[in-house]
């Protein structure tokens, strides 16, 4: 039998406390901290950056190496070789579908793309103007309202039936969103479509004329659905299962998640990337930005990576993409892009990028390529919270199936006043 690795933790008052080492598949090794409550103590980790709030088999990052699994397989093989509903079973079950698997799942999903008729009217009730994000949180946590019949959280049918309304759901609701806020009617799902060319047909088709995608574009989103589908345990994705953990509705869970990625530091960083560029304003002027940069004057956006001290796994494969959607569309002469790419090659190019490994990272393409596809940038998180929905139920579910899950309840360092007496309002 393995002999279990402890480390020892000797107090100056002379207690020692033993803490198990835990071993991943892939990755470092864990101290299990649970012993010190039991004499009293707690861990001060702000951001939580070095702590590991749950186990999981759905997703593996390796910062350093610059790599990213997705139940064990390289997202630069599933991007690839893969379709986004074949990768979101993968994320829910751990396996790859079969043949037969895969038709029966991509019909489940067919069948519930479909939104209640009362849901559309919630549209209404915002100002046209309401950033697309708002609507959003607003619209999915209304799903709760909608389908009583499936929120038995300890009933893995149930969670089974929630997962596969949200990810049919979520792509009508936000291009509903989309749709409301340009003024222009609702289109409603067709079954003729694959599941990435449905939303752009709901995206961009009007009642006036077919819609035909184009396969090209329809490959380049489907590629960042699957690029976005899960990234570990992220501020959304943490969000997402704290929530969980008190027992709320997937629908209540999935909504808090949107909240959190509206954020620019989280999902907001490809808008973040377009905002850059029109400060910018033209080509000319893209020498002195980024000698600004290394001045401290600006701040370069889509550069680096909080996660990968590498290059992004997902960038290269968006890098192939934007490349593609440009060439597709004849915009390699576009203002816009052409300075993203002198952004790009300088970055590449230039020791003081290389040697902080400021590399182009995958929102920057993400966003050249959402601008090529006609979406507008108010609409770049929620192609991100969209694609997202996958990664957050199968997180959630994960948790909820855990026997050991426990409501979350961080602890704090408390450093406010001490015990004081109330003082009546006269005599203060």
């Amino acid at each position: 039998m393995e002999k279990k690795r402890v480390a020892t933790l000797t107090l100056d008052d002379g207690r020692v406390i033993e803490l198990p080492i835990l071993e991943g598949t892939l990755g470092p090794d864990v101290l299990d901290i649970r012993n010190l409550a039991k004499a009293g103590l707690f861990t001060f980790d702000p951001g939580f950056m070095a702590t590991a709030s749950c186990e999981s088999q759905i997703t593996f990052i390796d910062g350093e190496a610059g790599l990213l699994y997705y139940r064990g397989y390289p997202i630069e093989q599933l991007a690839e070789h893969s379709d986004f509903l074949e990768v979101c079973y993968l994320l829910l079950n751990g396996e790859l579908p079969g043949a037969a698997q895969k038709v029966e799942f991509n019909s489940k999903v067919r069948q519930h793309t479909m939104v209640h008729d009362q849901l559309a009217r919630f549209f209404s009730g915002f100002r046209r103007d309401a950033h697309p994000m708002a609507v959003m949180v607003g619209v999915v946590g209304a799903l709760s309202a909608f389908y009583h019949d499936s929120l038995d959280i300890n009933n893995p049918e149930h969670r089974e039936i929630s997962a596969l309304r949200l990810i049919s759901k979520v792509p009508t609701i936000a291009a509903m969103a989309y749709k409301y806020n340009i003024g222009e009617p609702f289109m409603y799902p067709k079954n003729k479509f694959g599941y990435v060319e449905n939303f752009m047909h709901m995206m961009f088709a009007t009642p006036c004329e077919d819609y035909v995608p184009n396969p090209v574009l329809v490959r380049a989103l489907e590629r960042i659905f699957i690029l976005h589908a899960d990234h570990e345990q992220n501020a959304s994705t943490s969000t997402v299962r704290l929530a969980g953990s008190s027992g709320a509705s997937p629908f209540a869970c999935v909504s808090s998640g949107i909240a959190a990625l509206w954020g620019p530091a989280h999902g907001g960083a490809n808008e973040a990337v377009l905002k850059m560029l029109e400060e910018i304003g033209d080509i000319s002027r893209v020498e002195e930005f980024m000698k600004g940069v290394k001045e401290k004057r600006y701040r370069l956006m889509g550069f680096g990576h909080r996660v990968y001290r590498n290059m992004d796994p997902r960038a290269n494969v968006m890098r192939e993409t934007c490349y593609e959607v440009l060439n597709e569309l004849n915009l390699g002469d576009d203002p816009m892009f052409r300075m993203a790419l002198e952004l790009e090659q300088i970055a590449l190019r230039d020791p003081y990028f290389i040697e902080r490994r400021l590399y182009p990272n995958v929102d920057f393409y993400s966003g050249i390529v959402l601008r090529a596809l006609g979406v507008p940038t108010n609409m770049f998180t929620v192609i991100f919270a969209l694609a997202r929905t996958i990664g957050w139920i199968s997180q959630w579910n994960e948790m909820i199936s855990d026997a050991d899950r426990r409501i979350g309840r961080p602890r704090q360092l408390y450093q406010g006043a001490v015990q004081r007496d109330f003082v009546p309002v006269t005599e203060r």
